[in-house]
């Protein structure tokens, strides 16, 4: 079984823009001999009154070039994210308890650095010492939480 990720926004390209690069992963093309996925959903018979002006004319989603993690659709929704996320991800540069510590923060933070350049915004540094654990908490651009460590 596969999955997809589908994460609502508001504006899906701007989602795209941002998480590309912090995942890794690239803009979706649209499938072989389609210019653009609403040309492909069209083909398919979307009915337009379901492809609303701009949708698929810009990649949506995106996509592990290495094939190995899930699809990401960013699907347009009229309504603001209001409350914390049921889930979240965890981006995981750090390379886990067997890397040292120091090393671990120095993954995490240069991670930190590039997604606030991209539009994040820090909540709280989750640093303690004693346990070894060193992880950051941030919002994505339309207000997602998501963890570095």
């Amino acid at each position: 079984m596969t999955f997809q990720l589908t994460i609502d926004c508001a504006d899906p390209r701007r989602m795209v823009a941002f998480w590309a690069p912090a995942l890794d992963y690239v803009p979706e093309p649209p499938p072989d001999g389609h210019a653009t996925w609403r040309a492909y959903w069209e083909s398919l018979g979307v009915p337009p009154e379901e492809l609303p002006p701009g949708a698929g004319e810009l990649p949506e989603s995106i996509i592990d070039p290495a094939g190995r993690g899930p699809r990401i659709w960013f699907q347009k929704v009229p309504e603001p994210k209001e409350i914390k996320n049921r889930f979240h991800l965890d981006l995981k540069p750090g390379g886990g308890r067997g890397v040292p510590r120091d090393v671990r923060i120095q993954r995490v933070d240069a991670v930190v650095e590039q997604v606030v350049a991209a539009g994040a915004v820090v909540l709280r540094v989750n640093d303690d010492p004693d346990s070894g654990h060193y992880a950051v908490a941030l919002q994505d651009p339309e207000g997602n939480e998501f963890d570095v460590v």
